[in-house]
């Protein structure tokens, strides 16, 4: 699974990458969404790698975030656990669950709107520590 969240605004983006975006349901800054690690997320992902912060996130992370942002379309409570051992076969709409996450801006700030591994950026794929940016702006 890929945890996917957006930091770039709605500002100048071009068009293929604004329906990209709204697609993933990433439709505001600051929401995230987990996606199936599969050759056609991939390929969106590389279509808004400029914009995203994604990487693989750990189960405990995913569990974390279920808790505290996830919502059922019911209002119902629910087991995170395992709703987040559901997330590895099937997607985040098909367990029951709203599709996106909204998150606080990340505390301490945004280190810069340059690449990881570029410059110590934010934006990219942060591989496995997409758990420390998750956990700021939670």
């Amino acid at each position: 699974m890929i945890a996917v969240i957006r930091i770039v605004g709605d500002t100048q983006l071009p068009s293929s990458v604004a329906e990209t975006l709204f697609r993933m349901r990433l439709r505001r800054k600051y929401t995230a969404t987990i996606l199936l690690d599969t050759p056609e997320n991939r390929k969106l992902l590389l279509t808004v790698r400029n914009f995203v912060a994604y990487g693989t996130p750990s189960e405990a992370m995913v569990e974390r975030l279920l808790e505290a942002r996830g919502a059922l379309r019911t209002k119902k409570p629910f087991d995170a656990k395992k709703i987040a051992s559901l997330l590895n076969s099937k997607s985040i709409s098909e367990s029951g669950l709203k599709p996106f996450f909204r998150l606080h801006p990340p505390r301490r700030g945004i280190d810069s709107g340059k690449h990881v591994g570029v410059r110590k950026g934010v934006l990219g794929d942060h591989k496995g520590a997409i758990d420390s940016l998750v956990e700021r702006m939670l």
